[in-house]
């Protein structure tokens, strides 16, 4: 039997089953587990959240004469929670935040997401790494989580999840493709079912790597070859791991195994060409490249984004889909947030925002100036702006430059914050 309760009626040995409230709002990665730990508890009450469903089939349950808020008898509990909240107005889910915010208001969001999100991927693949089954929940939880917040700002968790220590770069990255892939996916005009099953295959991609070496997957060097041939075969066993965990999404399924596709019949496991490659799996291709070769690793450093759209369009015949391409390009821009330009007035900048209009005026914060060759104090220029005369003259090799701190100078917050 299922009951929902209030948070101070909880005791050590009860089984939760959901929390009565956004995922965002209560301390934990999971919304299902036993309570073993009274600080666990005093977490809850430190919480906004009030109320819980509790499975007394699987725990403790609260004395016979306590009033509780709702009960239920059914045998499943998903099923049971979301007729109860549906059927019930005071008991209706949070209402969803989709208004469009700015970059910078969202950015702070934004990195609470991301932080949540990444104790959550990381613990799913943890859980495929001891052979237990996914839980699928949590990743919805999670990808609703990044697509409310791709839709009230694209830019800003897209361009926090790019910045990742050496040490979560597969956990981050799954966070990231997850949000590139809902970004493109409106884009592209899908429905909204369609865009969350793309967000979960992008948070899901690359799950197989919970079967790979550890020493393969953070080898600070080039591959031998059979460790190469070890690592492509990440795409099938991710899918066996979904199909374990009784995982339906066929989108899910079919961008784990195809993601390494290209369009040319180079890729792998499969080797597919052209159109036997989904629109779903093309997409996973160019979101799942972008992150990589952007994101700095223990062996390399990232690209600065403008230049990795300029290389990844070198590669487009042949390796993506042209349309998904393009498409791609106008949800990041030409200059995507966080990329190194020289203005036309000799200074440079980093890019801190889309204008909304030309994909070639962003809004940027000039910082140094080449003819003097020193820092100056930032300002922030919008290109768009009517009788603006600076114009991007040029990307810049944050390589060549070094500036420390070009992370924090578009964002506000620091190199990593979660």
């Amino acid at each position: 039997m299922l009951k929902r309760i209030r948070t101070q009626q909880l005791v050590l040995g009860m089984h939760l089953t959901e929390f009565c409230g956004s995922w965002m709002e209560h301390p934990f990665w999971r919304s299902h587990f036993v309570l073993t730990d009274r600080v666990d508890i005093e977490r809850i009450l430190a919480s906004s959240i009030k109320e819980v469903w509790i499975d007394v089939s699987k725990g403790l349950d609260v004395p016979a004469d306590a009033p509780v808020v709702h009960k239920a008898d059914k045998a499943s509990a998903a099923e049971a929670v979301k007729t109860i909240e549906e059927a019930t107005p005071a008991s209706a889910p949070v209402e969803r935040d989709t208004a469009r915010a700015s970059t910078a208001v969202e950015l702070a969001r934004a990195a609470r997401i991301c932080a949540k999100s990444r104790q959550a991927v990381t613990a799913i693949f943890k859980e495929a790494r001891l052979g237990r089954a996914v839980d699928t929940t949590v990743a919805q939880h999670v990808v609703q989580e990044i697509a409310d917040s791709v839709v009230r700002n694209s830019e800003a968790l897209i361009g926090l999840a790019r910045i990742k220590m050496a040490d979560d770069y597969t956990y981050m990255h799954s966070v990231a493709v997850c949000a590139l892939m809902v970004a493109l996916a409106r884009r592209l005009g899908l429905d909204e079912a369609q865009t969350r099953s793309a967000g979960a295959a992008g948070l899901l991609h690359d799950l197989g790597k919970a079967a790979m070496p550890l020493a393969v997957l953070n080898k600070p060097g080039r591959l031998t070859d059979e460790e190469f041939t070890l690592i492509k075969s990440h795409p099938a066993e991710g899918h066996a791991i979904l199909l374990a965990g009784n995982t339906t999404d066929a989108i899910v399924l079919d961008v784990c195994l195809h993601h390494h596709e290209k369009t040319d019949g180079s890729g792998y496991p499969k080797g597919l060409r052209g159109d036997d490659i989904s629109l779903f799996a093309r997409m996973g291709a160019v979101c799942d490249v972008y992150d990589a070769v952007t994101s700095n690793r223990p062996y390399k450093s990232g690209w600065d984004p403008a230049e990795a759209l300029r290389k990844m369009a070198g590669w487009a015949e042949g390796h993506f889909d042209p349309t998904v391409f393009q498409a791609f390009v106008k949800c990041l821009g030409i200059y995507p947030i966080g990329s190194l330009v020289r203005l036309s007035s000799g200074r440079i900048g980093v890019v801190m925002e889309q204008s909304g209009g030309s994909l070639l005026m962003p809004r940027v914060k000039v910082f140094f100036s080449v003819k003097k060759d020193e820092r100056i104090e930032p300002e922030v220029i919008d290109l768009s702006t009517p009788g603006c005369k600076e114009k991007i003259a040029g990307r810049e090799d944050p390589a060549y430059w070094r500036f420390r701190d070009l992370n924090q100078l578009w964002s506000g917050l620091g190199a990593a914050p979660w």
